[in-house]
């Protein structure tokens, strides 16, 4: 390798720092601006059932008729409209945390099979309650919100990148108690919606796991500078026992 090759490797591996620095601020406000907007559309919704619920309350009715009541056809509405109504506002208390938990987790991290998640989540688990459920009006958000969880965690353990990891022990580490929901107990509790959430989310794992594209490896600015030392270091060894005529490689040709 010639010398004014090696010096012209040096200049390029120095200057090559701060454009990979340019680029890693770039994802990271990118990134910023995704966790911001699926945190907003995951508050939104929330408020929305908080709106119903007010409306519920000062009109002193009930919605609980619009809910899904199992193989009846007039419980077919309910399929989109039972996620927001709840039966007393403890029931939506205790719905609203999850839904903005994992409803962010789940669009910050997957946006693009969100797409297809979210409304397949709404008809399934509605069509699988009132296919199957006990005859009685099932209301309330936690088949979304399992639905959600399963997803999430389930595509977590199936790409196993940085992201999806850390998204999946954060749900499971908030919400793994949910996994008993999916068994009978309370009979006040619609077990059959948290059951058909949990399916519909773990076969959307499956089948939806590479949607959404791999992120980058994040890459630290220390990280890129020791590279960067080591790649000038490299070169002037190189440099000083190079002779003309010597085919010496760079690394990466």
């Amino acid at each position: 390798m010639r010398r004014d090759d090696l010096r012209h490797a040096r200049l390029v591996g120095a200057a090559s720092t701060p454009d990979r620095l340019i680029e890693q601020d770039r994802l990271i406000e990118h990134d910023r601006r995704r966790w911001q907007s699926a945190l907003v559309l995951s508050a939104a919704f929330a408020l929305a059932l908080w709106l119903v619920r007010t409306l519920e309350a000062f009109a002193g009715t009930s919605f609980l008729h619009l809910g899904i009541y199992p193989r009846q056809w007039t419980g077919l509405a309910g399929i989109l409209l039972a996620p927001f109504v709840h039966g007393s506002w403890g029931h939506l208390v205790a719905n609203t945390t999850p839904v903005i938990v994992l409803g962010t987790a789940l669009l910050y991290g997957y946006p693009r099979a969100a797409r297809i998640v979210v409304p397949v989540l709404f008809l399934a688990v509605g069509l699988g309650v009132w296919l199957f459920a006990r005859p009685s009006y099932h209301v309330g958000a936690s088949g979304l919100t399992f639905g959600a969880m399963f997803f999430v965690f389930a595509i977590g353990v199936l790409r196993r990148d940085r992201r999806a990891i850390a998204l999946a022990m954060i749900v499971f580490f908030m919400y793994g108690g949910m996994v008993w929901g999916v068994l009978p107990g309370d009979p006040q509790i619609s077990f059959e919606s948290h059951l058909a959430g949990a399916l519909t989310g773990v076969t959307l794992a499956v089948l939806l796991r590479d949607a959404d594209p791999r992120p980058p490896e994040k890459r630290y600015s220390w990280e890129l500078e020791r590279e960067a030392a080591e790649d000038l270091e490299w070169v002037e060894r190189i440099e000083e026992g190079a002779s003309p005529g010597s085919s010496t490689r760079l690394p990466g040709a």
